[in-house]
């Protein structure tokens, strides 16, 4: 509105070029506008103010408004790529306006028009991608259920513009919407302006609002229909989705509006239903740290140590799967069967053909937007070429989904064959100055360029002829870019020139000259050379008519190179990171000998303590006691990403692997608050397990860690051992519960279906060393105070804790359950409320200190230093 009223304010003021740019702008008031003027993008006022402080460019002033200078910011046309980068990594938009006119035939200002406008989450251009993550950009409507109060529905579409990629889910709730946006990491967020999700709109606050009736589900078919060619969505399976395509007509309509072309690689839509995937939410996916750590990176998380692909296509495949296990058992049979057949064979040949080849999904998605540079021609040619090796490497594997894989991958000779001829070996990055198209695709092309370049035998005709006609046998014709075509003759001979030779230049030691012949032949090289350069751009768009009808068939291809690059990628980590195939029965339960934490051992660098779990229809819940830094924490995280890794179809760190049915994984591990909505780390806590409570069922995985440790000790002690008991007896989940409350451990010792675990630890003196080795039975203690020492605790403050613990351990605190409240209280006030409840004595530590050592393998020494170990333990 501001520059409207610039506009309308200012129509004699300005110049007609201002003129011009602010009624541009009026368009486009919330993008930063880079208006073409010559060899530069010129941007104005407020635009050129933001531009220089986001991109350090230097802001001066052009003309005046209202008295005072106009705020002016410009970078050039050849380096636009690298600010723009930046700016959309900042998450700015831009408007790309352009020359469209002719300068010399315009009368006032070139016609310039707005060709793009570039999005965080629409980029297609290389230079503004990430190679290994997609760039989605998703769009969200919520709709209140008429058949349940209170019930509130959700639609969600996530595309990905860069490869054509085009998704619909509806999420069952809020969590659930999370956990989707999580999984997708939008780079841009579309939500509908009566969107409810109040969760959403703090977590993502620049997101983008948009009107209501951008999401009419009639309008969006339409647009749908039109985009495919197809008549109705039912052979899509996502007729009734309808809340998901009102999402999706949206997103369309948005990206063909800042767009502004066809989009011809989105070619179709797909839904993910939530029955065809073991559901995590949003805790869970940030708990496993998946493909991203706490700090937000992505070191030190699943994929990055899983990664092993040779290509960006596969990379971005594998984070899909990662963030998305599916629960058809077929499938993922068949991609342990792949992964048998390459180990079997030399998984290295295959790898390396992927290797040399390029992003082909990006290439194309380029190719359909007619965006694509010389060097994604380039690429795609030495895919291309490479195919039929691939294809032979591939006959040799009789594993049928090996097979289907091959008989998707394509060879295209003809394309290959074209690009072959029409490309040179190492274009430049863009056509502007030419020098892309390779010698010999195009005559008139080569007869121009040899014009252009004087290599003709029209020079040294010319040069012959001169010397015999004045005598002069210094005479020379030579060309330079600077002052063009010569005749070029020492000082000596100069007083033999004749009257015709007209003079361009004087030398130390030659005199250069131009006659009418040497300068009408100049004309027409350098008119050869607009010329040729005009002819290669023909050459160049017409690369794009003969590869567009490949499209689909291309597209299918690279889809199937993407999966194969993941398979490969699964056989190659199974051998490096010693993995097992893992057997997936109809029977429920979670059965593993010397399971491993994959992130853990291949951060540490160590030799991992490997251990063994077991859950079944006879023990379903695992009562985890412990010390702090033993390894309760790593253990049911392994237990997850073992799980999660065999339903993505990838071999898993642990032996004899069997696991049933699982439906959902969920996790209540560590503690964060969320202070921008008011919750406490209490309160999260309180919310991700009421989200359990609600959701898991009989086939889930549940991972609980430290429930109630926010509020006081009695308070928390009641609230883990009633969801506990809630988590066994109603909902029987397979579950792990990891606590330090050991009246737990009772809870376990009398109540079917549970069992009592512990991660063990040898104390001696003040130091501790854990053994990390799952043992059975409940812990003795959790050393606290020792672990406190090794973090630097004071020593005052350790001693003062030491005091305090003995005359806890050593305070009766039983109260008669037949007295009154009122005497209960009484009672309990004159006490001093333990920080921990211990377990009565026990000789378990004593046990696990003993199954610890080999007799046979001791020195003198380590016999002597494990005698003083037991007489701590009196």
């Amino acid at each position: 509105m501001k520059y409207k009223n610039k506009l309308s304010s200012a129509q004699t003021q300005h110049t007609p070029m201002m003129q011009q740019y602010l009624r541009i702008k009026a368009q486009h008031p919330n993008e930063l506008l880079f208006y073409r003027m010559g060899d530069f993008y010129e941007l104005f006022f407020d635009d050129a103010k933001r531009a220089a402080q986001l991109i350090d460019i230097t802001l001066t002033a052009r003309g005046k408004a209202g008295g005072e200078p106009i705020p002016m910011a410009g970078v050039p046309y050849h380096a636009v790529e690298g600010y723009l980068a930046k700016l959309v990594q900042m998450g700015e938009s831009v408007a790309i306006c352009e020359q469209v006119g002719d300068p010399v035939t315009s009368k006032g200002p070139v016609a310039r028009e707005v060709k793009q406008v570039l999005t965080p989450g629409t980029v297609t251009d290389e230079a503004l991608l990430q190679d290994a993550q997609d760039t989605l950009i998703v769009a969200i409507t919520s709709q209140s259920s008429s058949k349940s109060a209170g019930q509130i529905h959700y639609g969600l579409a996530a595309l990905a513009l860069s490869t054509g990629q085009f998704l619909i889910t509806q999420p069952l709730s809020e969590e659930a919407l999370l956990a989707d946006l999580q999984r997708f990491n939008p780079a841009e967020l579309l939500y509908d302006e009566t969107l409810i999700a109040p969760q959403v709109l703090a977590t993502y606050p620049k997101s983008v609002r948009r009107p209501q009736w951008e999401f009419d589900t009639d309008t969006a078919v339409n647009h749908l229909n039109m985009q495919f060619g197809t008549k109705e969505l039912t052979g899509f399976g996502v007729a009734d989705a309808t809340l998901a395509l009102g999402a999706a007509g949206c997103l369309l309509q948005y990206v063909k509006d800042t767009q502004k072309r066809s989009l011809p690689h989105i070619k179709r839509i797909s839904l993910q239903a939530q029955s065809d995937t073991v559901q995590m939410d949003f805790a869970t996916r940030k708990n496993l740290e998946l493909t991203h750590n706490l700090s937000g990176g992505i070191e030190n998380t699943v994929f990055d140590v899983l990664n092993n692909t040779q290509t960006p296509m596969g990379a971005r495949l594998l984070q899909q799967w990662i963030h998305r296990p599916i629960t058809q058992q077929n499938l993922l049979e068949q991609r342990y069967n792949v992964i048998d057949s390459l180990v079997e064979h030399d998984v290295a040949a295959p790898a390396q053909i992927l290797k040399k080849m390029g992003d082909v999904q990006r290439i194309l998605a380029r190719l359909a937007l007619r965006s694509a540079r010389p060097r994604d021609f380039a690429r795609l040619r030495d895919t291309l070429n490479l195919l039929p090796e691939l294809q032979n490497i591939l006959a040799e594997h009789d594993e049928p989904k090996l097979q289907a894989l091959a008989n998707t991958i394509s060879t295209f000779p003809e394309s290959a064959d074209l690009l072959t001829r029409a490309i040179i070996d190492n274009p430049p990055v863009v056509i502007r100055d030419g020098g892309v198209i390779a010698p010999g695709y195009n005559v008139q092309l080569d007869e121009l360029r040899a014009l252009s370049q004087g290599a003709t035998d029209f020079l040294t005709v010319l040069e012959e002829r001169e010397k015999d006609a004045t005598g002069i046998n210094t005479l020379k014709v030579g060309y330079n870019r600077v002052h063009g075509f010569f005749i070029e003759v020492s000082k000596g001979q100069a007083h033999l020139v004749p009257g015709h030779y007209i003079r361009r230049q004087t030398l130390k030691n030659n005199e250069r000259y131009i006659i009418e012949e040497l300068k009408a032949h100049e004309e027409k090289v350098l008119n050869s050379q607009s010329q040729a350069l005009a002819l290669e751009k023909q050459c160049y768009e017409a690369l794009f008519d003969e590869l567009l009808p490949h499209l689909d068939a291309l597209t299918l291809s690279a889809n199937a190179l993407a999966e194969l690059d993941v398979l490969i990628c699964f056989a190659s980590q199974s051998v490096a990171l010693n993995l097992y195939r893992p057997e997936l029965t109809s029977t429920p339960g979670i059965e593993y000998q010397d399971g491993r934490h994959i992130v853990v051992e291949h951060v540490t660098k160590q030799p991992f303590i490997a251990n063994p779990l077991q859950l079944d229809a006879h023990q379903k819940m695992l009562m985890i006691t412990g010390p702090n830094m033993g390894g309760k924490s790593t253990y049911m995280r392994q237990t997850a990403l073992i799980v999660l890794l065999a339903y993505i179809g990838c071999y898993v760190p642990a032996q004899r692997c069997q696991i049933g049915p699982i439906d959902r994984i969920f996790t209540r591990i560590g503690a964060s608050d969320d202070l921008a909505s008011g919750r406490s780390t209490f309160m999260v806590e309180m919310t991700e397990t009421a989200n359990i409570l609600h959701n898991a069922s009989e086939h889930s995985l549940v991972l609980m860690d430290e429930i109630g440790r926010g509020t006081s000790t009695y308070d928390g002690l009641s609230l883990a051992w009633a969801c506990a008991e809630y988590i066994n007896n109603t909902i029987n989940a397979f579950t792990l519960f990891a606590t330090h409350y050991f009246e737990l451990t009772q809870l376990a010792e009398n109540t079917e279906g549970m069992c009592n675990v512990h991660l063990n630890a040898i104390e001696h003196n003040d130091t501790i060393k854990f053994m990390h080795n799952v043992q059975q039975g409940a812990a003795s203690k959790s050393y606290g105070l020792q672990v406190a020492q090794l973090a630097g605790v004071p020593e005052h403050v350790i001693q003062v804790a030491k005091q305090k613990l003995t005359t806890l351990e050593t305070q009766s605190i039983a109260v008669d359950s037949n007295k009154t409240d009122s005497a209960t209280e009484t009672n309990a006030a004159s006490l001093v409320e333990p920080v921990q409840l211990a377990l009565d004595n026990s000789h378990q530590a004593l046990i696990d200190t003993l199954d610890q050592i080999s007799a046979d393998e001791l020195s003198p020494k380590q016999a002597l230093d494990f005698i003083y170990v037991l007489k701590s333990m009196r």
